[in-house]
């Protein structure tokens, strides 16, 4: 059999810097092991996005698809000989239930259709009722589940799905930035060598995403994808903000450390930039977002700091190359589960949320890490191996799939 088609369905143009690592790792390790001459197609909400990272090639297209994705997608899976999903977020709807019908519709059509199809390691996390049982109908059509933790395995086993499954790490770990984006850095923020602090937040009081045939201007995503709003979700948000221009400022102000406020998903701007606005020493900040700088450039910065406080689960992994400490404060599984993998989520885990009693443990881990990093570098610098290690097995899995549907894999596979 020739070179296959390949139809690579994720979070695709969204300005997301985990999204885009992902996708860059994915993308190698596809041309590893199927070749240069396979033909990939990367559909999109958003060309133009996408189009700032992703350059396409006679063998690498970009497909844009409506937000009422539904005969798009079951088009592009007919064209194809084989379905990847590749989002990490694949199975949970804590940013939007629409995300994951995107992901189970193409697992539904590639069955319906006869295609493979590989969810390539991905993540499961908190579901509905309803969504536990779609998950458990579609899911088990999958061929093979690639989960980037065991306890995800657990999940989707608990939930009935019976398709096979393996557990190796997320593939993010596999993503290296270029080299040239260290002098980017030095000469972007020169301050940043006075031992940076980054604070990589979201706004949880918008999420999740519903669908709604119409809203407010101002909380529409996409037609018809709306953000959630209410009285109590905007006092929330405003709290989160005071709160952690508050830390912002005490860090400044006590251990004299330059800010970095990271937007790792375009839609984390806001935020960062209302914090900002709120502190007495914004000029010891900057921001840095997603939607000017792609996943190289963020990952650079992620690992120049001296401490991370994050909300985003690929600001840790991107991260750990470097053991930066850092101080998880979470909403849904993801982070919580790679802390507990870790050793460290009874230390360093907050659960997220805008309460005093929440910024009182965030700043209490951060002056004890400020204090003395060193314990918790040297678990990071343990857990890193053991996470970079299994996110190698991913492509070796990729290559034993492909070699049981006929696609030789090329040599450089093995390396």
């Amino acid at each position: 059999m020739g070179p296959p088609t390949v139809l690579l369905v994720g979070y695709n143009g969204a300005n997301n810097t985990g999204a885009e690592a992902l996708l860059q790792a994915d993308l190698a390790d596809l041309r590893a092991v199927l070749g240069p001459d396979a033909r990939l197609t990367v559909p999109t909400l958003d060309a133009a996005n996408l189009r700032r990272y992703l350059h396409e090639t006679p063998t690498l297209r970009i497909a844009p698809i409506p937000t009422i994705f539904f005969p798009a997608v079951r088009r592009l899976v007919r064209e194809h000989d084989l379905v990847v999903l590749v989002e990490g977020s694949a199975y949970m709807d804590t940013w939007t239930p629409a995300l994951l019908w995107y992901f189970l519709w193409a697992t539904r059509c590639a069955a319906e259709l006869g295609k493979p199809c590989l969810a390539y390691a991905v993540d499961a996390g908190q579901l509905s009722r309803l969504d536990r049982w779609l998950v458990r109908r579609e899911a088990s059509r999958t061929e093979l589940i690639v989960t980037r933790s065991q306890a995800a395995t657990e999940r989707l086993r608990s939930w009935g799905v019976s398709a096979p499954i393996t557990a190796t790490a997320d593939n993010a770990f596999n993503f290296q930035p270029q080299e040239a984006d260290a002098a980017w850095l030095r000469s972007a923020w020169p301050e940043a060598a006075a031992g940076a602090v980054g604070l990589a937040l979201v706004d949880f009081s918008r999420f999740p995403v519903v669908v709604r045939p119409w809203g407010r201007a101002q909380d529409c995503y996409r037609w018809p994808y709306y953000f959630a709003h209410s009285r109590a979700r905007q006092r929330a948000g405003q709290a989160l903000a005071a709160g952690y221009a508050a830390l912002a400022d005490r860090i400044v102000e006590r251990h004299g450390r330059p800010l970095a406020l990271i937007a790792m998903e375009e839609l984390d701007e806001p935020l960062a930039r209302v914090i900002r606005g709120r502190m007495r020493h914004p000029e010891q900040t900057k921001v840095f977002s997603s939607r000017e700088h792609d996943a190289s450039r963020m990952t650079t910065l992620l690992r120049s700091l001296d401490l991370l406080v994050t909300s985003r689960y690929h600001a840790a992994v991107l991260s750990m190359a470097a053991a930066v400490p850092q101080v998880a404060v979470g909403h849904d599984l993801r982070l919580l589960t790679l802390y507990q993998e870790l050793g460290l989520a009874g230390e360093l885990f907050v659960s997220g949320g805008a309460s005093p009693e929440m910024f009182t443990a965030v700043t209490e881990r951060v002056e004890r890490l400020l204090a003395d990093p060193e314990p918790v570098r040297d678990a990071l610098r343990r857990g890193h191996q053991v996470h970079a290690a299994a996110a190698r097995r991913n492509r070796a899995l990729l290559a034993a799939f492909a070699r049981d549907h006929g696609w030789e894999g090329e040599p450089a596979w093995a390396a």
